[in-house]
């Protein structure tokens, strides 16, 4: 049965990916520092931070013994948006590790499999890959890179029959934003919400084989923030 690996799986947008390939019929391996509340019999959770080497290589040695792994899906992130003066050092570090050192080294130790499957790699960068916003240069940066690195992927392996596909979601009404200074508005068409990724997800896997989308942005129709009280 295909197997998909879902990073990020306990929440937001990796957990509503994670639960439409499901009901796909996929079975999912969730990778997540936290725990999911998801139950379903074809959903195996690796509980693992992967801005930690060994424990990042423990969870690669238990993914290698998955034969049938056919989807990968780099969702696990996080953000601060302050001016890059006041980011200390270790936060600098851990972005990195997080939102693109991670998707690099989990694509590498997965991309045998993948071609042999002829899978999909995807990676949900940001609207923040594609401009320049005050106060977002460190996650810009990841974001930006992250986009970068599937693009020129894609080059590489798109010969053996992998697809990279970037996605680009605006803000999305997620926990991302619980420990920030702003969070979505209120007004649906505002934001984003999880499952309109999880609908591109779907749609994009129901194309026919030898068709492949390897950008795509998700927009909210008007923009609003709420700034919240210091």
């Amino acid at each position: 049965m295909a197997t998909a690996v879902v990073t990020g799986s306990s929440k937001g947008i990796g957990k509503d990916i994670a639960l439409r390939l499901l009901q796909l019929g996929y079975n999912v391996v969730g990778i997540s520092k936290s725990k999911s509340d998801i139950k379903h019999i074809k959903f195996h959770e690796l509980l693992c931070d992967l801005t930690n080497k060994e424990q990042t290589a423990k969870a690669i040695s238990s993914l290698n013994k998955e034969d049938e792994i056919t989807l990968l899906f780099n969702i696990a992130g996080f953000g601060v948006f302050r001016p890059h003066e006041e980011i200390k050092p270790e936060i600098i570090y851990s972005m990195v590790a997080l939102n693109l050192s991670a998707p690099m080294v989990l694509t590498q130790a997965l991309l045998r499999k993948l071609k042999q499957n002829h899978g999909k790699i995807f990676n949900i960068t940001s609207i923040e890959a594609l401009r320049s916003s005050k106060f977002s240069a460190l996650y810009s940066a990841t974001k930006s890179g992250l986009k970068a690195f599937g693009n020129a992927l894609f080059e590489e392996v798109r010969k053996s029959g992998v697809g990279v596909i970037n996605i680009q979601p605006d803000i999305t009404q997620t926990s991302f934003f619980d420990d920030l200074s702003f969070c979505p508005a209120k007004a649906h068409d505002t934001k984003l919400y999880a499952k309109d990724i999880a609908d591109i997800v779907e749609d994009i896997l129901q194309l026919r084989e030898g068709v492949v989308v390897t950008d795509i942005t998700i927009r909210a129709q008007k923009f609003a923030i709420i700034k919240k009280p210091l």
